[in-house]
């Protein structure tokens, strides 16, 4: 990678963790914050932890489209905004309503997509996986920590405390953007890392990445419907006062990505995706039955948490990279929009499932109602096709007539490792799906490169 590529995709990143940190500090202190507002109603408390999710689920590739259209710095931009403002409406709310609204215009600065549209427009095709490596590394160590520091920061500064320091975060980011990220020509979608509407019914009816999708939902889902009950539990049940809470969080949190890592790397260079994902789920049905028998006790919810979030952190890491193994060449980043969706449909949908259910039925409905979602999840998932160990590869092959692009294609298929092989005439790019253990990407470089020098003879 060239400096300005570094400087990329560290600055995107940052940017990232900013948002990312703002989101999800929240998380572990919300519910007893909104109990102290003026209504303690459960399905409120929900809602206000859970809400951000339907902004960003319904925003989120308008505003990587957007991106195309009116450039990729101003939209990144103006979601950042959006994102401060929701802050500081949250911040300065004395009822749940403020605080539900806030969270709201929080997912409604749905930058994801524009940033990785940014991504792609700033990194060559042969180091976008490693930028899309590093930002994605960066999301996950944000969650984890922002987890662990909100009961730490909300002991010292409060709720309104940690919301104001988000949208100080949020103009940082505005900060980072166009003092570090390198400018860019106006750029235009990538099928690899943006949606194209045209895709979305084919995408929509493939029940591989149904069943993906559906995996991301009820794993988002179990996640915020987890933490409307666990902070009543802790302080109601285990007699954690609300302030320790973070110094359970916080190690729980860095023992599961130490568990996380070693598991991820084994189903990955072993092969075992599949099996690995239904031992996970198997691990989060666990992790539900722990928590509805052991929420009387700091210890149990703390070994309850620990198996949850080991097998939470390798299934965010796992069905990210089912969806590109099942997704086709050229439909990869439609395929993750709609992914997107889906995660943060299940994050409001688990605190509005989650308020509901410890409003009638206490504890035992969250964790009993999470407990029945896993399960279906794993019933679902054990139809899965087998795993097609493809990677997403992307070339520059130049301008080409539809004549070029069939000869041209049937050249790449021949090559070996490459299983399939989609052109785009007007971008003058090949999407492909390899196999890293037989394909040769010098030969491919090579077959590229004699292409252009023949367009240059002709």
């Amino acid at each position: 990678m060239t400096a300005s590529e570094r400087r990329a995709a560290f600055s995107l990143a940052a940017i990232y963790a900013f948002r990312m940190l703002g989101l999800f500090m929240i998380l572990p202190v919300m519910a007893l914050y909104a109990e102290t507002l003026d209504s303690p109603d459960p399905l409120l408390i929900g809602l206000a932890i859970g809400i951000y999710g339907l902004t960003q689920a319904l925003l989120a590739i308008p505003y990587g489209l957007w991106s195309d259209r009116l450039g990729r710095k101003p939209v990144i931009a103006f979601g950042l905004l959006v994102f401060a403002i929701g802050s500081v409406v949250a911040a300065m709310a004395d009822t749940i309503t403020g605080v539900i609204i806030g969270r709201a215009l929080q997912g409604a600065g749905a930058v994801a997509a524009a940033v990785m549209a940014l991504a792609s427009d700033l990194t060559r095709e042969e180091h976008r996986t490693r930028t899309m490596a590093i930002i994605g590394m960066t999301i996950g160590l944000s969650f984890a920590a922002s987890l662990g520091l909100g009961p730490i920061l909300e002991r010292w500064i409060g709720v309104p405390g940690i919301f104001w320091l988000t949208s100080v975060l949020a103009l940082a980011g505005i900060a980072v953007l166009y003092l570090l990220v390198p400018d860019t020509s106006a750029g235009r979608g990538k099928r690899d890392t943006g949606a194209v509407p045209g895709y979305f019914r084919e995408v929509l009816r493939n029940r591989q990445l149904l069943r993906l999708d559906a995996g991301v939902f009820v794993l988002h889902c179990m996640l915020t419907a987890t933490f409307v009950a666990v902070p009543f539990a802790l302080r109601d049940y285990a007699g954690l006062d609300s302030v320790r809470h973070g110094y359970l969080y916080l190690p729980v949190l860095l023992l599961s990505l130490l568990a996380m890592f070693p598991l991820v790397i084994v189903a990955e260079t072993r092969r075992r995706l599949r099996e690995t994902l239904l031992m996970m789920i198997v691990a989060l049905a666990v992790a539900q039955l722990l928590l509805w028998s052991g929420y009387g006790s700091t210890i149990g919810i703390a070994a309850a948490l620990l198996v949850f979030f080991v097998a939470f952190n390798v299934l965010e890491a796992l069905l990210p990279s089912l969806l590109t193994k099942f997704a086709p060449a050229d439909k990869k980043g439609t395929a993750m929009g709609m992914f997107s969706a889906a995660q943060f449909l299940g994050a409001f949908t688990g605190g509005v499932f989650g308020g509901w259910l410890y409003g009638r039925f206490g504890f035992a409905g969250v964790f009993g109602g999470s407990l029945i979602l896993a399960s279906a999840w794993f019933l679902w998932a054990r139809g899965m096709e087998p795993v097609r160990y493809l990677s997403s590869y992307m070339i520059f092959v130049g301008e080409s007539t539809s004549a070029e692009i069939a000869r041209k294609t049937r050249e790449l298929l021949e090559l070996p490792g490459v299983a399939e092989a989609v052109i785009v005439g007007e971008e003058g790019v090949a999407y492909l799906k390899v196999d890293n253990r037989t394909v040769d990407r010098d030969q491919i470089a090579a077959l590229a490169q004699s292409w252009q020098i023949e367009a240059a003879g002709a």
